[in-house]
């Protein structure tokens, strides 16, 4: 495995594996660990910029779905996929950021990285997100992730600022007239911190250019954009230091997934806004069919074309569910969001069924 960042600990955000997800690590014999280090997401609970309880989804996963939903930090995942790599004698080299790829036939394929080394094999599998350098070699002239007009910032902030707040294991959200923002519990350990996150319409803004703000700037940004918000939200945004921004892009659908001997996974081929908290989940997925699929030992190219047709309806659905969830936390009027809040209190349990497909894929069975 080539990777582009530097081995490192204790960077990125929170996330959360759902049950389709937590499949694959159980199959890796990481489940149990990821949930001893995580926290279980006992459900999800929206809320009015005022504070008015909207509802609840996403309760009794494990009785329902086999597995249970976990928050973890980022970082707590890697280290945990890393080690079980390393101990199963997988070559992992680090800063490793590809410049092209050279596939001739009758040759091995070969990997060229900016320090001017490389590396070749048998095949070339694109993991690298996004942004995938691999996806213009497959794709030259392919289309580029979207840019969904939304902003996304977060980090973590200390847990005693919750003391007091009766969240529990719940993940806390909340629609504004604007934006949108969540926190919740990502570890069992007291010490380690709460993750937060906040959605907010882009206004033409890109994340670079609140990226050279200062932590301070980008606080008051957030003080400013949730003024008015109901507690815990300006107690969280008050205490946030490490403020992440990203924008929020996805890549709903590309022509192909493969070409020759390379073949695109993950967000490299169907990226997904966090909308639906699926990409991590989808990524795990495509890796254990993927390797399922090879363990088959049929010709490469029917392999790659057997996945492509596997994976992509449930991965562009999915996608296709992000974007349209991340459109109700856009800017509304005022009549625009009393109506929005009232249609999701009477709509959630309705929709929430209707998400039962996502969570109750098995990678294992499929």
């Amino acid at each position: 495995m080539y990777e582009a960042w530097p081995y490192a600990k204790g960077i990125g955000g929170g996330l959360q594996i759902a049950p389709n997800g937590m499949h694959v690590l159980a199959e890796l014999g990481l489940a149990d660990e990821m949930i001893r280090r995580g926290s279980i997401a006992e459900s999800f609970d929206f809320y009015s910029q005022s504070g008015r309880r909207l509802g609840s989804i996403n309760r009794n996963m494990k009785a329902r779905f086999g597995q249970p939903a976990v928050n973890m930090c980022r970082a707590a995942l890697n280290e945990v996929l890393v080690d079980k790599a390393w101990c199963a004698n997988a070559a992992l080299h680090f800063e490793k950021r590809l410049a092209h790829i050279e596939d001739r036939a009758d040759q091995p394929i070969v990997a060229h990285f900016t320090d001017g080394s490389s590396a070749e094999g048998d095949f070339l599998i694109g993991a690298d997100g996004v942004h995938s350098a691999v996806r213009a070699h497959v794709i030259p002239d392919g289309p580029k992730p979207f840019d969904t007009g939304l902003i996304g910032f977060g980090g973590f902030v200390p847990r005693s600022l919750l003391e007091n707040t009766p969240v529990g294991q719940r993940v806390e959200t909340t629609f504004g007239q604007s934006g949108f923002f969540g926190y919740g519990f990502c570890s069992s350990n007291p010490a380690d911190g709460v993750m937060w996150w906040s959605t907010q319409p882009a206004h033409g803004v890109a994340a670079a250019d609140f990226r050279a703000m200062s932590q301070d700037q980008l606080r008051q940004h957030l003080r400013d954009f949730h003024a008015g918000w109901h507690d815990p939200v300006p107690q969280i945004v008050d205490a946030a230091e490490n403020i992440v921004v990203t924008d929020t892009l996805d890549v709903a659908t590309l022509p192909t997934w493969s070409r020759k001997r390379t073949l695109l996974i993950g967000d490299a081929a169907h990226a997904t806004s966090p909308h639906a908290g699926q990409g991590a989940s989808l990524a795990l997925e495509d890796a254990m069919r993927l390797g399922r699929l090879m363990r088959d030992g049929q010709e490469l190219g029917l392999t790659f074309q057997n996945f492509e047709h596997e994976r992509r309806p449930r991965a562009e659905k999915i996608v296709a569910v992000a974007r349209r969830n991340g459109n109700s936390k856009r800017e509304f009027s005022a009549t625009g969001a009393w109506i929005r809040d009232h249609m999701l209190k009477l709509l959630l349990p309705v929709s929430a069924r209707g998400m039962d497909w996502m969570y109750a894929y098995d990678p294992r069975a499929a």
